[in-house]
């Protein structure tokens, strides 16, 4: 019978004095934490060293800046190795509730074949710029894999399991940077895998509280233009199998009653 051993895996890119505070709260759900440091030049081993004598985290440092879904394969990979059977990924730069990791971690132990993404709930600090534009990728995830239940393409708290997310990553060479969340979402609906999505409030920090963002409006919506471009046309080969195979079994669980 599958089983679940979850960790948190955290990757961070120059995400400066929040990133301790993002790590600690973690650590207080008293859960397993890996973090990915991504290249960073910002001195982010130097700020997690007060939590390096903690007994469940673990730091790894790369040593060049490969991207977000680059730091995610290393750190899946690594988890692994340790045993751990789910990843779930959580921003770096405080967005994402550390409070609701043993959600996530308890609906993966009740359905550990499935994927558990965070449906954003926004609050009034949400970029209205942000906020509409993922409208459009959403709309082209759910074409691309027929509704299979992907409420969010783009939000990055989300609970993978391990094996299938290495292997959607060894069945292409892309969705190594911002492309990751959008792009593993679509291709895990592919490979049938079932997703339950959980609603998770999302909290935009001021520049004053230490909020920072690797969003660049211009190079990244070019990027998500040429992966859906990429992604419908992977759409049309798998059509008739797609329209064959049935709905997401997990599809009437979100929002998920534990």
């Amino acid at each position: 019978m599958p089983v679940s051993r979850p960790l948190v895996l955290i990757p961070s890119y120059n995400t400066g004095p929040i990133l301790p505070t993002t790590v600690a709260a973690a650590l207080e759900q008293d859960v397993d934490v890996r973090v990915v440091i991504d290249g960073s030049t910002d001195g982010s081993p130097a700020l997690l060293e007060p939590l390096l004598n903690h007994p469940r985290l673990r730091v790894e440092v790369l040593p060049k800046n490969a991207g977000k879904g680059s730091a995610v394969l290393h750190g899946t990979r690594a988890a692994l190795a340790e045993g751990f059977t789910h990843v779930l990924c959580m921003d770096a730069d405080g967005q994402h509730p550390a409070d609701l990791i043993p959600r996530y971690f308890g609906i993966s132990k009740i359905h550990p074949e499935a994927a558990v993404f965070g449906r954003p709930v926004f609050d009034a600090s949400a970029p209205a710029l942000r906020v509409n534009g993922r409208k459009v990728s959403n709309f082209w995830a759910n074409l691309e894999t027929m509704g299979w239940g992907i409420d969010d393409s783009l939000f990055g708290m989300r609970l993978y399991p391990a094996e299938e997310l290495v292997r959607v990553f060894e069945s292409t060479c892309f969705a190594r940077r911002f492309d990751f969340d959008p792009e593993v979402a679509v291709r895990l609906a592919w490979r049938g895998v079932p997703i339950v999505n959980l609603p998770t409030p999302v909290r935009y920090l001021t520049k004053e509280e230490g909020g920072i963002s690797q969003f660049r409006y211009l190079r990244d919506n070019t990027l998500l233009t040429w992966m859906h471009t990429r992604l419908f046309f992977g759409f049309l080969i798998r059509l008739p199998w797609l329209a064959l195979r049935g709905e997401n079994p997990l599809l009437s669980y979100s929002p998920p009653v534990l």
